[in-house]
């Protein structure tokens, strides 16, 4: 709300954080022979050919925090797209996506991660589904609150992006949470 009372409407944006997505440790890769031996006359020949994958380019996401009338909650809106601006699929974003949600995201397929239009860009954006945010943030807020007062919109929407922001592997900065 601002000085007059009046109520406020849009939402709180990151955006273009880079994830550079690479092939972690691929069964496919082949052991080089470096045992061999060398005479002064003999010639360095190099073998390896230098190949540009395309799963190993940057990923780029947006990330918008939408207040949610609905579930009186705020919603982790986020989208990916590859450096020429083409929208990456759910597959890709399950890549970049820190083992522990990918797993999660394995066992609530539907519920977890859902695409849906963006209330304000009326795009389509993946989104965070809130179910079971107001209980966990009630005992966050119960627990850092013992005299019955109400958390402060600054700690509630830290203490939210410190839980949220793990789910798509985003961290909150040391300085924000003092």
């Amino acid at each position: 709300m601002d000085s007059a009372g009046e109520k406020k409407e849009g939402y709180l944006s990151l955006e273009k954080i880079i994830i550079l997505s690479s092939l972690e440790g691929s069964a496919e890769e082949e052991s080089l022979d470096v045992t061999a031996d060398w005479s002064e006359k003999e010639e360095s020949i190099d073998h390896t050919v230098l190949v540009q994958n395309v799963e190993d380019e940057a990923h780029y996401y947006d990330y918008h925090i939408v207040y949610s009338a609905s579930y009186m909650v705020p919603m982790l809106y986020f989208r990916g797209y590859s450096s020429d601006g083409k929208p990456l699929s759910l597959d890709v974003i399950k890549r970049d996506l820190p083992s522990s949600s990918v797993s999660l995201l394995l066992e609530s397929k539907w519920t977890f991660i859902t695409q849906e239009e963006h209330p304000y860009l009326n795009r389509p954006w993946f989104k965070l589904h809130p179910c079971g945010t107001e209980e966990w943030i009630k005992l966050l807020s119960e627990s850092s609150s013992s005299d019955g007062c109400q958390m402060p919109v600054e700690l509630y929407l830290v203490s939210w992006f410190s839980v949220v922001g793990q789910v798509v592997g985003l961290k909150i900065p040391r300085e924000m949470l003092i």
